[in-house]
């Protein structure tokens, strides 16, 4: 699997919101660089985790689409006197 990366103003917006837990949650604050750190660390340790949870996500969304799909071909069907 390819590295996750985030572009500079993803990763500001990451780090901000690791600032805003350890604020609001832990009451301690956290620099940039610590927080930049421990997103890092997330994201090469865990981040497959994640990306495997939209990836299963997205394919039950598929499936779920395809088979509504085919529904939805079959009544196209004209009536015949031949059967299936």
């Amino acid at each position: 699997m390819k590295p996750i990366t985030f572009s500079r103003e993803e990763t500001r917006a990451l780090v901000g919101e690791i600032q805003e837990y350890f604020r609001e949650e832990l009451d301690q604050d956290i620099g940039a660089l610590p927080a930049e750190m421990l997103m890092r660390f997330f994201g090469e340790k865990m981040g497959a985790y994640f990306y495997n949870r939209g990836v299963y996500d997205a394919q039950e969304l598929i499936t779920k689409r395809m088979e509504s799909l085919s529904y939805d071909v079959f009544a196209l069907e004209q009536p015949t006197k031949h059967l299936r």
